[in-house]
């Protein structure tokens, strides 16, 4: 399967920029092509976030096409882009050899620590022991940051 076989949900709103060309062209002015690389981030995190997804199979993620304008980014700029992506501590090779597969960090782990001790606090659970499963998906962290968070990364 490659990303021309995969859909992008309709309920997944896509950002006006994802419309326009040369966003499928990594730009080579610096300060252009920072913006741009920030908005790749913001869009993969958007989406990968809303669906739930923690795991971006490289060759099947349907956002690197966009058939509407007839662009799609390359095998180099995608690396480019997913790069950025793990710089910036999003994301995290599950496959460092064959780098294929990147673990979706929707908050930095540092975020996500700071998030989970903020939660712990408010409801008096510092120095208590929650299972991964509490935090992940138990009652009490309905609509906190890291509901359905990758289990690993917990």
């Amino acid at each position: 399967m490659n990303s021309s076989d995969t859909i992008i949900p309709s309920s997944f709103e896509l950002p006006d920029f994802y419309h326009f060309p040369p966003f499928f062209t990594i730009q080579p002015v610096l300060s252009t092509r920072e913006k741009q690389l920030g908005q790749w981030r913001e869009l993969l995190l958007k989406y990968h976030t809303d669906l739930k997804i923690s795991t971006l199979v490289l060759h099947e993620c349907p956002l690197w096409k966009n058939n509407a304008i007839n662009r799609q980014l390359t095998k180099d700029e995608i690396h480019i882009v997913i790069e950025d992506l793990i710089q910036s501590g999003y994301g995290e090779w599950e496959d460092t050899h064959t780098k294929t597969r990147v673990r979706i960090l929707w908050r930095t782990p540092q975020q996500l620590a700071s998030d989970i001790y903020d939660w712990a606090l408010s409801n008096g659970y510092v120095n208590s022991i929650c299972t991964v499963y509490e935090l992940h998906s138990g009652e009490d962290v309905n609509g906190m940051s890291f509901e359905g968070v990758d289990e690993e990364l917990l």
